[in-house]
């Protein structure tokens, strides 16, 4: 029997079946999975999260996946959410390696089958979960087609400060001070502190409004900037991503053209050699095109929807 973790109902209530479980990773990590379950569902969207995000972010596109006849499956990655938090500033997002959220994907799905979530499977990664989604999929994840917001294939830093950004990456972590934020980064969340004025994420003053309803009313949700070593090891990752073929998956990649947040030219270069994969430009949309104006939202789900049923195999 899988145990039962918190959700919260408050800040995501519909669909009303939503609920969490514990799961545990081969190195002793406990994670937070939740899932929506679907009477006749004819699949199961698995849902990678971006850095400093939580399941409950994901009611409202779980509840539209369900219109269209979707269960949803989504995780707090390690350092996140209500899983466990790997320094002890829980305000600094960490992981000690990049390839130890391969574990969270393997726990997630044994996850999934335990609870016998109904298959086929689909994969939706955003931002940070790209780049582990990626990852996944060139290493067999068990999807029959991949959507990708804004995915993490590389970082956008200014080109001045990408020497400085990766030297420091490298330096701080050998003189004892890995754990530290990087410059221009915070402990507090990005969403509590920023005006919604120019923000980086959406042009939806209602969804950025709910974004921090959410981590007001459940503070310990929040994270703040990465760690060094994370920093180290986000760079190390991304670059090692570029020089690995696509893999042979159907693809479709959403991405704002007001993009600041992940490195544009790296989804571009990524998305032309993808082999049966299609990239769209979300006209005047930021960094969270699931969290954008009703239509943006509608049409992209609409499209991922359209790819994972046209590529459903029983």
């Amino acid at each position: 029997m899988l145990e039962t973790a918190p959700f919260f109902t408050d800040i995501a209530p519909l669909p009303e079946t939503g609920q969490a479980h514990w799961a545990e990773t081969s190195d002793g990590k406990k994670l937070r999975v939740a899932h929506w379950p679907l009477d006749g569902a004819k699949g199961t969207v698995l849902l990678f999260p971006g850095r400093t995000e939580y399941v409950e972010k994901y009611a409202m596109t779980a509840s539209a996946f369900a219109k269209k006849g979707l269960a949803v499956m989504a995780i707090d990655w390690r350092g996140q959410g209500l899983s466990d938090r790997l320094i002890p500033d829980r305000n600094i997002g960490h992981v000690d390696v990049f390839s130890d959220y391969q574990k969270d994907v393997a726990a997630m799905m044994r996850t999934a089958r335990a609870l016998q979530l109904p298959r086929p499977y689909f994969l939706l990664a955003h931002s940070m979960g790209g780049a582990i989604g990626l990852r996944a999929c060139m290493e067999g994840l068990s999807v029959q087609a991949a959507a990708f917001t804004a995915p993490m294939w590389g970082i956008h830093i200014a080109p001045h400060m990408r020497l400085v950004a990766a030297g420091l990456s490298n330096l701080m972590p050998r003189i004892g001070q890995g754990y530290k934020l990087p410059m221009g980064t915070q402990a507090a969340s990005y969403i509590s502190t920023a005006p919604f004025e120019n923000n980086m994420l959406t042009t939806d003053p209602e969804m950025y409004e709910m974004m921090r309803t959410q981590l007001a009313a459940h503070p310990e949700l929040s994270l703040g900037g990465p760690s060094f070593i994370w920093l180290r090891e986000a760079l190390s990752e991304t670059k090692h991503l570029s020089l690995r073929a696509a893999p042979s998956l159907p693809c479709a990649t959403f991405l704002g053209s007001n993009e600041r947040i992940v490195h544009k030219g790296r989804i571009h270069a990524r998305m032309e050699t993808w082999k049966g994969g299609k990239l769209h430009i979300i006209d005047g949309a930021e960094h969270e095109v699931l969290m954008e104006i009703p239509a943006t939202r509608d049409k992209a789900v609409d499209e991922m929807a359209a790819l994972f049923f046209g590529n459903a195999k029983k």
